[in-house]
């Protein structure tokens, strides 16, 4: 009993630790390497990098195209699934996925949070007139690059 009891510790340290330790110590992901993600995606919002959300997260999302956050980006089957693909294939490997409810949005999730606190969110807007959380380039340069080391 004894034993379950430090295996069951153990999981729980792990499942809390992980989505902070997956970025620790290195803000960079590899960049966008797909011309059409980058066309398409980049449209209408930054492009992120496909490291930043699982593979469930990435099917969940192109399945829903034609609701994006509000938005209908409804794609040709074709590029759909050349855009899916890639995504799904660059996607994160590390933690934990709800299969019932995977996260969508970057700016909900773990690390995001205690990179980005309400505090240094607000001074960051006022300082750089940054209008919304999703405009990594304004304050990360090389964002488009997969860059994100504090700018």
């Amino acid at each position: 009993m004894k034993k379950n009891l430090k295996y069951i510790a153990g999981a729980i340290v792990v499942a809390v630790f992980v989505p902070f330790v997956a970025f620790a110590g290195d803000d960079n992901v590899p960049p966008i390497t797909n011309d059409l993600v980058k066309e398409e995606c980049s449209a209408c919002h930054f492009a992120f990098q496909p490291a930043f959300l699982p593979a469930l997260s990435w099917e969940v999302m192109m399945q829903n195209l034609d609701d994006h956050f509000g938005e209908d980006a409804s794609l040709a089957p074709g590029p759909m699934a050349e855009i899916e693909a890639y995504l799904v294939a660059n996607a994160k490997r590390r933690g934990l996925v709800d299969e019932n409810n995977p996260p969508l949005r970057i700016t909900e999730l773990r690390w995001f949070t205690h990179e980005h606190s309400e505090r240094e969110a607000r001074q960051m807007k006022e300082r750089k007139n940054v209008t919304t959380m999703l405009d990594c380039a304004a304050c990360h340069t090389g964002a488009d690059r997969g860059i994100y080391d504090d700018d």
